[in-house]
């Protein structure tokens, strides 16, 4: 592999390590080396992760980043571990899991002073696989690097993804496909299900400990809380529940569907974690599950706002140990009822262009979100053509999405009457910087994953650059803004995916 080495730059990339996790102790993770893939090619790279953890462009282009980021090659400075954690798997107590697929290559410092784990998603083997095999495939590699990267262009809170590289080593899932690995970027992997793992294990210690290390990390203001007697365990859990309740209330406006929204697939920073069988909204189906693992819906559409508090409700339990009271747990637990309908209210207003909140404007989303349902209208192409409709053009184009469309011509006087008293422009920039043009739907991801299985990569990255922008309107790539054709409501999405 030395021949892959060109100086030191050729081995490190010239980041800098602080590796703070791995500070926690054994208890924590299990050291380990990614396991080799052999002959790995480029499958998509995002140059704005790159920038961020001050990577050069032509290291990133060669041949030892392409070793390293496929779990070839040491990273010279990395520790890498897999950590273990617990969970609740579609509401049941699952027990022991972990990076049963993925191997932290440790935490590097940014050019602007932030740390990043840097995680190889789909490296091998760890004591935490659980009978798998370790391994990731093209298809979901290529589908977490581009939503990953998607949901950050839309300003969602998100793990990154830095890359993708692959192998035509064989892997079976329902069929064989072909390996690859997707370097994953995060403040913090440490979810819900790290706090249950210790927390129902009798751990307490532990559990202090990984406690204590996010308040410092993350949350320090939650060691000066006048709140709750002072207990900073308990202003954690608020903290935890009020960035989660924005997030999915993010998630809801732009109409995501994460899918397998267990405990062990919760951020404990609020982030948009662990892409599966996630899926962008075609037409508007308040109760769409777009994982066919969930034959029940557990994690349908219109449920994710109360899986949410379900799973903070679990974290909560795992937290009872330091909170000490389990009253002052559910005082901790109860923001969530109020950030959420006020976070998403304020995200709904967005998209209408409204910048102040009326009385009247929640009758206002209501109303337009059945008709919505009623008539299965394209949520994206609902949300963009009437920013375009408020921007100047004709509303021809968006009567057009409707069967009742006497039943948006009344929405519409009561809308129009709305925005009377604001200027025309304020309410059009608004909305056209809120509802996107482009998202990841199911049939685009779909289209490049089979170029890339024939080593095609060209639409990896069209599609990337689209996302990076969704709110641009590209306009040599408007087909890609259109309506999904027919056969993409076959697509099958599961948690292998």
């Amino acid at each position: 592999m030395n021949t892959l080495v060109d100086g030191l730059m050729a081995v490190d990339g010239g980041l800098r390590w602080s590796n703070r996790f791995a500070a926690l102790g054994p208890a924590f993770f299990t050291r380990l080396a990614p396991q080799p893939l052999p002959a790995p090619y480029w499958v998509g790279r995002s140059w704005a992760v790159a920038r961020e953890l001050g990577l050069p462009e032509e290291w990133m282009a060669s041949s030892a980043a392409l070793e390293v980021f496929t779990g070839n090659l040491p990273l010279s400075g990395s520790a890498p571990l897999a950590s273990v954690y617990s969970g609740h798997q579609f509401g049941h107590w699952a027990g022991q899991l972990g990076d049963g697929r993925a191997i932290m290559l440790g935490e590097v410092v940014t050019p602007e002073g932030a740390g990043r784990e840097l995680q190889l998603k789909g490296s091998g083997l760890t004591p935490y696989s659980r009978m798998g095999d370790g391994r990731a495939v093209l298809r979901s590699s290529i589908r977490e690097f581009l939503c990953s990267e998607a949901m950050q262009g839309l300003g969602i809170p998100t793990s990154r993804a830095l890359c993708v590289t692959g192998s035509d080593e064989e892997v079976y899932r329902e069929a064989l496909e072909t390996a690859a690995v997707v370097t994953r970027v995060a403040p913090s992997f440490i979810r819900f299900g790290h706090f249950e793992h210790f927390s129902h294990g009798g751990r307490h210690a532990e559990l202090k400990t990984l406690a204590d290390f996010v308040i410092d990390g993350f949350y320090p203001e939650c060691r000066q809380t006048p709140l709750y007697g002072g207990n900073p365990y308990a202003a954690l859990l608020e903290a935890v529940s009020a960035r989660t309740a924005a997030m999915v209330a993010q998630w809801q406006a732009v109409g995501f569907c994460h899918g397998v929204m267990n405990t062990d697939n919760m951020s404990i920073l609020g982030l948009t974690i662990d892409y599966g069988p996630f899926q962008f909204l075609d037409a508007f189906d308040p109760g769409h599950i777009c994982n066919h693992s969930d034959p029940q819906g557990r994690y349908a559409y219109n449920r994710q706002p109360n899986i949410a508090y379900w799973n903070l409700f679990c974290l909560g339990q795992a937290l009872l140990p330091l909170i000490g009271e389990p009253d002052v747990a559910m005082a901790a637990l109860e923001p969530f009822k109020a950030i959420f309908p006020n976070e998403l209210e304020a995200q709904m207003r967005a998209k209408l262009g409204l910048p102040d909140a009326q009385p009247q404007d929640r009758e206002l989303i209501e109303t337009i979100l059945k008709l919505l349902a009623q008539d299965r209208v394209d949520y994206t192409i609902f949300w963009r053509r009437l920013s375009r409709h408020v921007a100047g053009d004709a509303v021809e184009p968006l009567r057009d999405l409707f069967v009742d469309r006497p039943a948006l011509d009344a929405w519409m006087l009561y809308y129009s009457e709305r925005l009377k008293s604001i200027p025309r422009w304020e309410s059009a920039d608004l909305m056209l910087k809120t509802n996107p043009k482009y998202v990841l739907r199911n049939h685009l991801g779909e289209e490049a994953i089979r170029a890339a299985k024939d080593k095609d990569f060209t639409g990896v990255a069209r599609l990337l650059s689209l996302l990076e922008r969704p709110f641009d309107e590209h306009p040599d790539s408007e087909a890609l803004a259109g309506f999904p054709p027919d056969w993409a409501s076959t697509i099958s999405i599961s948690c292998s995916s």
